[in-house]
């Protein structure tokens, strides 16, 4: 498989709902990145597509395009058009993402958006006053990374 079919294969998976189709195309070291997560490595990166996914319940509408790879590195942009579950409102996120890939898997995943724009769809006034500022940023990472820390501890018991 080329690492253009890998990430075709990837975001494939995530328009299906298949977050284990996702996560069988990372490595185990995978390392991901996003502005909502932060840095995620490992089973807390495949565990945040599993917690995504599984909240969602099918709710999400994923597109991709522009995919292109060789044979180290790769890119995609791809939408994502979802409720988000905390506030119940509704959220279209364009999102650009690079790979780094290795043994014919993404090692490295790093998302990019504009973090102000997401946090008004998802919290309305709150994100339009505040989605700017670094303090707002850092709690929408922290409350993430609490949901994924207690997913990934459910997950294991």
């Amino acid at each position: 498989m080329t690492n253009s079919e890998l990430i075709t294969q990837f975001y494939t998976s995530f328009a299906k709902g298949d977050a284990e189709g996702m996560v069988s195309c990372y490595d185990n070291t995978i390392q991901f990145k996003d502005p909502a997560f932060g840095a995620l490595k490992g089973e807390y990166a495949k565990n945040m597509w599993r917690m995504l996914l599984g909240r969602n319940k099918g709710n999400i509408h994923i597109t991709f395009s522009n995919v292109e790879a060789n044979e180290k590195t790769g890119s995609a942009n791809w939408v994502a058009e979802y409720i988000f579950s905390a506030t119940g409102r509704k959220v279209i996120n364009v999102i650009s993402a690079e790979f780094e890939f290795a043994n014919g898997k993404i090692i490295k995943h790093a998302d990019t958006f504009d973090i102000y724009k997401w946090a008004k769809q998802a919290f309305g006034l709150k994100g339009y006053l505040l989605g700017w500022t670094s303090f707002m940023q850092g709690k929408i990472q922290q409350q993430a990374n609490a949901s994924l820390k207690k997913f990934t501890e459910k997950k294991n018991s």
